[in-house]
């Protein structure tokens, strides 16, 4: 066995996890820190560049320091490696020296959508959309995909940035997705993956393994192509620490830095979901459900596509459901008035699990910040239906959990019928991830909501981690790709419960029809956000 060692990075929207691999991927230490978010009038969500990069280099030295002790030695020489997972869907402007001239716009922020509308919009329309129909034929034919109408992609928070903080915009050399920027901070090199570039909508996708800006997707974005970063193929080393970073992180200057990925990819890495077809669900701050397929292809009515994946060859599944595992910590904070210690959620799971399946005929909704997958629509917005005087704090906490699993298989669904995988069986037992995946309650409600088996990830909290790890060990030559997913452990196989079927299926007909029902009204109140 190789004794090098790799260090990998996840930063998710609260905050990073860092965690220290060997050479088949078993993580000998990690830890997490904190970051905060700012939520702004007019839809703006913003976080401190800064913030992260001191928030992962404390990590990182507690991660290793964690590893020390029990390898009886300092570990960081060992290290041969590093690469970043993160948030994606973001925009960081950065100046020629790598300093930030504007706080990060992250994957929440709609204050573009005007902009975004204007670039995307026009005559003659595509029926049932507000896309401008010759656009939208360029975008799905080179990309797979288009700006979303919400303003919540690097298209729309570039526009943001150059019509409403011309300043950040015109001293900006880079903008750069978040991953990108975790890249930059480590090598002094702006450089983008295939992988994380998609989402500006201004690349050629149609051949995976050579992916590239195209000048006329570019114009059509409204994008200056002086700010866009060079492009790399996933898995390539950028470079190594810079001396400053190496300091920072706890490393030898001898460390490579493997270019960054997106939290999505990173995810399916970590679940060991690295098969055509071989699907993984996780749930965490957001949701998603993802699977590699071998082509392009998009659905425009429930905003889903594949596009190029870090794995040589092949797409993903792109979704996403925008509230997941945000939801129970806005029901901790603002309803139940918890102090959030740490076994909050343990805590939240008993009180759920005092309600039986079906949370006694309450239903709730996780819009609480509009949506994304099955339907873009960002006027969506939460709630409990059905409550009654007898309903009690244990139906409105079990109803949340069962309401985002009701969310998931909505998902599922429009992603078995993406890969034609629509049978009794679909795509067949799901790999589970993510904070959510943790609760043994929603380990079985998701199993028994969405009629599939569900593989409890070993660690799942720590699987965006761990397929950062993964992927610096690939670069390096340590591990193939079809290694992996004998590698990464199931905790656990939870199987549907038929005595649950007839009122889950009801509760879930009932959930379609909130949203159906109230989709103009959700539009009405929400018009001026």
């Amino acid at each position: 066995m190789s004794a090098r060692l790799v260090l990998g990075v996840d930063l998710g929207t609260s905050g990073p996890k860092v965690a220290l691999a060997d050479a088949r991927g078993r993580l000998l230490g990690h830890a997490k820190a904190p970051v905060p978010l700012r939520l702004l009038p007019g839809g703006g969500a913003e976080q401190d560049p800064q913030a992260w990069w001191s928030a992962i280099c404390a990590a990182a030295k507690q991660a290793l320091a964690d590893a020390a002790a029990h390898l009886g030695r300092d570990p960081g020489p060992l290290v041969a490696a590093v690469c970043f997972s993160a948030q994606w869907g973001g925009t960081v402007p950065v100046g020629a020296d790598g300093s930030p001239t504007h706080p990060a716009v992250i994957w929440m922020d709609a204050r573009g959508a005007a902009y975004s509308r204007a670039v995307a919009g026009g005559a003659p329309t595509v029926p049932g959309t507000r896309y401008n129909a010759w656009k939208l034929r360029s975008w799905l034919t080179k990309t797979g995909g288009a700006p979303t109408l919400t303003g919540k992609d690097p298209v729309g928070q570039a526009l943001f940035l150059k019509h409403e903080r011309p300043e950040a915009y015109a001293s900006a050399a880079h903008l750069l997705d978040v991953p990108e920027y975790l890249t930059l901070r480590a090598t002094g090199r702006a450089a983008a993956a295939y992988d994380t570039a998609v989402l500006r909508w201004c690349t050629d996708n149609r051949a995976p393994g050579a992916v590239r800006w195209d000048p006329a997707l570019v114009r059509q974005c409204g994008l200056d192509p002086a700010k866009l970063p060079e492009l790399l193929a996933p898995a390539s080393v950028v470079g190594p620490l810079t001396a400053q970073a190496a300091t920072d992180l706890g490393l030898s200057t001898g460390a490579l830095v493997v270019a960054g990925t997106g939290d999505t990819t990173a995810a399916a890495i970590g679940a060991g979901a690295v098969r055509d077809y071989d699907a993984h669900l996780y749930v965490g701050t957001s949701a998603w459900l993802s699977c590699h397929v071998p082509y392009k292809k998009t659905d425009l009515r429930t905003s889903i596509a594949s596009l190029p994946a870090a794995v040589p060859g092949r797409y993903w599944i792109a979704t996403i459901q925008d509230v997941a595992g945000k939801a129970i910590d806005w029901l901790i904070d603002n309803v139940l008035h918890d102090e959030r210690p740490e076994a909050a959620l343990e805590q939240l799971n008993a009180l759920a699990a005092a309600s039986p399946p079906g949370a006694r005929g309450v239903l709730f909704t996780p819009w609480l910040n509009g949506e994304r997958t099955p339907v873009d629509d960002s006027s969506l917005r939460g709630g409990w239906f059905n409550a009654s005087l007898s309903t009690d704090r244990a139906d409105l906490a079990r109803s949340v959990f069962e309401g985002i699993a009701h969310n998931a298989r909505w998902m599922l669904e429009a992603v078995e019928r993406f890969t034609g995988r629509t049978g009794p069986q679909g795509l067949g037992a799901l790999r589970f991830i993510g904070g959510g995946a943790s609760s043994q309650l929603w380990c079985q409600a998701m199993a028994d909501i969405l009629d599939r088996q569900i593989h409890q990830v070993a660690q799942p909290v720590l699987a965006n981690v761990r397929g950062a790890a993964l992927l610096a060990l690939v670069a390096l030559g340590e591990l193939t790709w079809d290694q992996i997913p004998d590698l990464v452990e199931i905790e656990r196989v939870y199987t549907p419960d038929p005595a649950n079927r007839a009122v889950y299926d009801q509760a879930y007909r009932a959930f379609r029809d909130v949203h159906r029902r109230n989709r103009r009204l959700y539009a009405r109140l929400n018009a001026a956000e």
